[in-house]
């Protein structure tokens, strides 16, 4: 008998260096369907690899493009009686502008602090703290 069937996603910790020069902005993604904040991800589909669907949703949601880095820790969870799980990446920031839509409705770049407090899930404030510990001390 085959095993339960698992929800395949993917998504990025996407940064950018700080306009002041110092440090680095974390994107956030505000999703009115659960009224949360979260990094950008979504289903993969049939067919697609995870650091594909990661670079997609992170253009479909966000409008950015982005060079991948680290692969970051795995979110596993459950959806009604499903299991989902969730690739993650570091990612860069390398242009492109958001606009609106009815999956996400509003982006905001913030310094790694207050996307933490921000964030409504606490694996994805742990996922904030994987970033930190990946990205050249440098950029921090």
């Amino acid at each position: 008998m085959p095993g339960p069937r698992v929800i395949r996603a993917a998504g990025c910790v996407l940064w950018r260096r700080a306009g002041s020069g110092a440090g680095i902005e974390i994107a956030l993604v505000h999703r009115p369907k659960w009224d949360d904040w979260s990094h950008p991800k979504g289903k993969c589909e049939k067919g697609e690899g995870a650091l594909g669907a990661a670079v997609r949703e992170v253009r479909e949601e966000t409008g950015m493009d982005c060079r991948p880095g680290v692969m970051l820790p795995t979110v596993r969870y459950t959806v009604g009686d499903v299991p989902k799980e969730v690739r993650y990446w570091e990612a860069e920031a390398t242009g492109g502008a958001f606009t609106p839509g009815d999956e996400v409705d509003r982006l905001l770049w913030l310094p790694p602090e207050e996307a933490r407090e921000r964030l409504t899930r606490d694996q994805d404030r742990e996922l904030v703290d994987a970033l930190l510990t990946v990205l050249p001390h440098e950029l921090l």
